[in-house]
């Protein structure tokens, strides 16, 4: 943890920049000023002034938009804000995880023990569901940080929980990702066959089919 760290997350503080922020993080693209301020009630003054902030504390990135219309009379091009690729986190006493995660990877390549690690993680997919069978799985994947949301029958996970792993390891987490989410789906009592792998550039490599339930 970086003193950095600790002073970008304590801008999230304030309701109206949490609030910008949380709509930019969902679009999962490009928002425009005017945009963001009308999802989050504020004027469009307001909200350029808390979203510069927030891209100058790195936890949002500032780019522009080039207007459709070409030519005289097309205007400026309209600053658009996104989510920053970097990641901050704070921990009191300072832990790192993210080494010993680094290090248990790659024994597992070392010692060819995927199967063994896929079947640890749906072991430990069907515990994250305890005591919740019949909740929906988007309702879980959000608690966990999944971002999941709906698109062409789908359902997606904007953001990736393993995304510094899988950047070193991608094929093991990934693999171990999807038998994570298929035992959260048996502990659920929900169907596993339900998650596949379809990755995106940015999102997390795990889709899942809409259950008849949400199509209903």
């Amino acid at each position: 943890m970086s003193s950095d760290d600790l002073d970008a997350l304590a801008l999230l503080h304030d309701p109206v920049r949490r609030s910008l922020y949380d709509v930019v993080a969902a679009r999962g693209g490009d928002v425009g000023r005017g945009e963001a301020a009308e999802a989050a009630g504020v004027s469009r003054t307001l909200a350029g002034h808390h979203l510069d902030r927030l891209v100058e504390a790195g936890l949002l990135e500032s780019g522009f938009r080039r207007p459709e219309k070409r030519g005289p009379g097309s205007g400026r091009p309209a600053k658009v804000y996104r989510r920053a690729r970097g990641e901050r986190s704070v921990s009191l006493p300072p832990r790192d995880y993210a080494i010993l995660a680094s290090v248990l990877a790659g024994v597992v390549e070392l010692l060819g023990a995927d199967e063994q690690a896929e079947r640890a993680a749906r072991d430990v997919g069907v515990r994250m569901a305890g005591g919740r069978r019949g909740e929906p799985v988007e309702r879980v994947l959000r608690e966990r940080g999944y971002e999941p949301y709906e698109e062409g029958g789908r359902v997606r996970l904007r953001n990736c929980p393993f995304h510094v792993l899988a950047e070193e390891q991608p094929v093991l987490v990934c693999s171990v990702n999807l038998a994570l989410c298929e035992g959260l789906l048996e502990g659920l009592g929900d169907d596993p066959g339900r998650a596949r792998l379809d990755p995106r550039p940015g999102e997390c490599c795990v889709a899942f089919r809409v259950s008849k339930t949400n199509e209903d």
